[in-house]
C-alpha cells in the first residue's frame, strides 16, 4: 500500500461517506431541534418562576 493509496488492508476501498452526510445532517437535526426548543420553554419557565 502506497501513500494516498484508498484501500483497506483487507483490499477493500474506502468510501468517502458524502452520501451519508444528508442522514447525519438529518440526525442531528431530529435531535437538535426538540431539544432547543426544551431548553427555550425551560428558560421562559424559569424567567417566569423568578421574577414573579
Amino acid at each position: 500500500m502506497t501513500t494516498g493509496d484508498s484501500s483497506t488492508p483487507d483490499g477493500g476501498t474506502v468510501q468517502s461517506g458524502g452520501a451519508r452526510a444528508p442522514l447525519g445532517v438529518l440526525a442531528w437535526l431530529w435531535v437538535g431541534l426538540p431539544m432547543a426548543y426544551g431548553l427555550y420553554e425551560l428558560i421562559q419557565k424559569a424567567a417566569q418562576l423568578f421574577t414573579g
